[in-house]
């Protein structure tokens, strides 16, 4: 899991970096207008840590040293990335350490992916206090983790688990376009905030299209 981890986190810097001027467009139309800028500095934070990080422990186990990285990634968005994603991003990466750690050994990639995904969905509602339908990037992420389990329950291997947590939240993001922002910046537009698709849950749909690339 660690590799795969260390694998998706630096091509999901990659991807950021490249749509960081459409992430920080749709932004500009409904928020602060920084979004694709502070993700794409989050990101070069958490691959300078990935290249500073020492080698793990012989005597750490792949499943705690995958929860220590995820931990890592949370303290490193929360201290680099502006605005509400930093907290709400970090909160979500720490969560998932969290669930991951907290899972009984030996865990599957596909479990740990619907354990972290779960759990990063229960911490970013609770720190937003927020849920679905309200035009975030819970959009993405609760169908998302809804569809990664359903794929695991029916006997998904890792690649399927993580295919079907990208295309939920790649429609889940697509669908927050027809609705009314009632949370965060966006909210302060009223109805002006409809046709426009959230940035935050079509950054979340970009980091799971990338995270099925690393798991494929």
């Amino acid at each position: 899991m660690l590799e795969t981890l260390d694998t998706w986190l630096r091509t999901a810097a990659e991807r950021i970096h490249d749509e960081a001027a459409n992430l920080t467009a749709l932004d500009q139309a409904i928020g602060d207008g920084d979004h694709g800028i502070n993700m794409d500095r989050g990101f070069k934070a958490i691959v300078a840590a990935l290249d500073a990080r020492p080698a793990p422990d012989p005597a750490t186990t792949d499943q705690a040293a995958t929860a220590e990285l995820l931990r890592v990634v949370g303290r490193t968005l929360i201290s680099t990335v502006g605005g509400a994603s930093g907290p709400l991003y970090g909160t979500g990466f720490l969560r998932a350490s969290t669930a991951v750690g907290q899972q009984e050994a030996p865990l599957g990639a596909g479990s740990a992916i619907v354990a972290a995904l779960d759990a990063a969905a229960t911490g970013i509602g609770s720190l937003g206090k927020s849920t679905t339908g309200e035009k975030t990037m819970l959009d993405a992420l609760v169908p998302a983790a809804a569809a990664a389990r359903a794929a695991l329950d029916a006997g998904a291997d890792p690649a399927g688990v993580a295919t079907a947590a990208r295309d939920a939240a790649q429609a889940g993001a697509a669908g927050t376009i027809p609705m009314l922002a009632t949370k965060g910046r966006a909210s302060y537009l009223g109805e002006r905030s409809i046709g426009h698709q959230d940035p935050g849950a079509t950054s979340l749909a970009l980091l799971l299209a990338t995270l099925a690339d690393a798991v494929g």
